[in-house]
């Protein structure tokens, strides 16, 4: 919010009509930052899950993947705390498209091959989602991120897994 468009500009070599032109504003040029980084989580999650055939575990490598990412300063500052200031509820839909619809879809997957109770998969991915993003934002405020990492990692399983039907169990 302090930098000025004349900074920004400067610092990224392009003349103050470029970056109107590419991004419309600051704030556009910070969507198109945060969109970006919101991707790469993706790829990080996508790549935390490629090693597992089993789509539970790969489900599960995947949110440990994110959480992982709550410890980088620049997921910290952006995505946890300034994205959602700055873009309000643009951050959420944003959110929605890259995250819980995903989400859900491998849930349904889950759920439709009897691997997990029956549960509405859009219900049970906003409800997880929203779960892991406030733990996110828990593991990048506290003193001892790794524990506190580790604890969320536990809790999710074992929410995850305790939806596992007995015959899958």
């Amino acid at each position: 919010a302090a930098a000025s468009m004349d900074r920004i500009c400067e610092a990224a070599g392009v003349t103050r009509g470029a970056l109107y032109h590419n991004f419309g504003s600051k704030k556009g040029l910070f969507e198109a930052v945060f969109r970006q980084l919101d991707k790469e989580i993706g790829d990080r999650m996508d790549a935390s899950s490629e090693e597992f055939e089993d789509p539970l575990d790969a489900l599960l490598a995947a949110c440990f993947g994110y959480f992982d990412a709550a410890l980088d300063p620049e997921i910290q500052r952006i995505l946890l705390l300034d994205g959602p200031a700055v873009l309000g509820q643009k951050a959420r839909e944003i959110d929605e498209a890259s995250a819980i619809l995903p989400f859900a879809e491998a849930l349904g997957e889950l759920i439709e091959s009897g691997r997990l109770r029956p549960a509405d998969p859009e219900a049970v991915a906003r409800m997880l989602n929203g779960a892991m993003i406030d733990a996110a934002m828990w593991i990048a405020a506290n003193e001892a991120p790794e524990e506190t990492l580790r604890k969320a990692k536990d809790v999710l399983q074992m929410l995850i897994r305790g939806m596992e039907t007995k015959s899958a169990a």
